[in-house]
C-alpha cells in the first residue's frame, strides 16, 4: 500500500512562530502554496498557517497583519501524519479532523506535506471519490 513518503511533497518550508503574519503571507505568494507548517524557535511544528485563517482570524478581525505573528494563529497541537503511514490512515486522518493537508513527520523531524490532491491522485476513483466528498461538506 502507498505510503505518505511516497506522495508527500518535499521541500515543506516553515513559517516561524514569531515571523508576522505578513511575511508568512509574503512566503505564501513566492513559494505558491495554500498553507505553511509554523515552527517554533525548537524547530518544532506549532501548528499550521491557511491563506484562509490569514483572511479569517487576522483581517477580518481588524488585526495587523504587519504586527500578529504566525505563533498566534497556531491552535491547539497540529494535525500531522507520519512517513510510513498509508493511504488509509491519511484519509482517516484527514476526514476526521477535516483538513485538506498533513505535514508528514519522521520522527520528531518534518519531512513534507500530503495534499488532498496528493492524497487522491494515490487512491482508486471510489476512494478519492469519498475522501473529496467527506472534506468538501460542512
Amino acid at each position: 500500500m502507498t505510503t505518505a513518503r511516497e506522495i508527500m511533497t518535499t521541500g515543506t518550508e516553515c513559517i516561524r512562530a514569531e515571523d508576522t503574519v505578513l511575511d508568512a503571507a509574503k512566503k505564501l505568494k513566492d513559494l505558491g502554496v495554500g498553507a505553511l507548517p509554523i515552527c517554533g524557535a525548537d524547530n518544532k511544528l506549532k501548528g499550521m498557517l491557511t491563506d484562509r485563517d490569514i483572511v479569517v482570524k487576522v483581517l477580518g478581525a481588524g488585526k495587523d497583519p504587519a504586527t500578529c505573528t504566525a505563533g498566534e494563529l497556531a491552535q491547539g497541537e497540529a494535525v500531522t501524519i507520519g512517513a510510513d503511514d498509508n493511504t488509509d490512515e491519511i484519509i482517516r486522518t484527514m476526514t476526521s479532523h477535516k483538513v485538506r493537508r498533513l505535514p508528514v513527520i519522521d520522527g520528531h523531524e518534518l519531512v513534507g506535506m500530503v495534499a488532498l490532491a496528493d492524497a487522491a491522485r494515490a487512491l482508486s476513483d471510489p476512494k478519492a471519490g469519498d475522501l473529496i466528498e467527506a472534506l468538501s461538506t460542512d
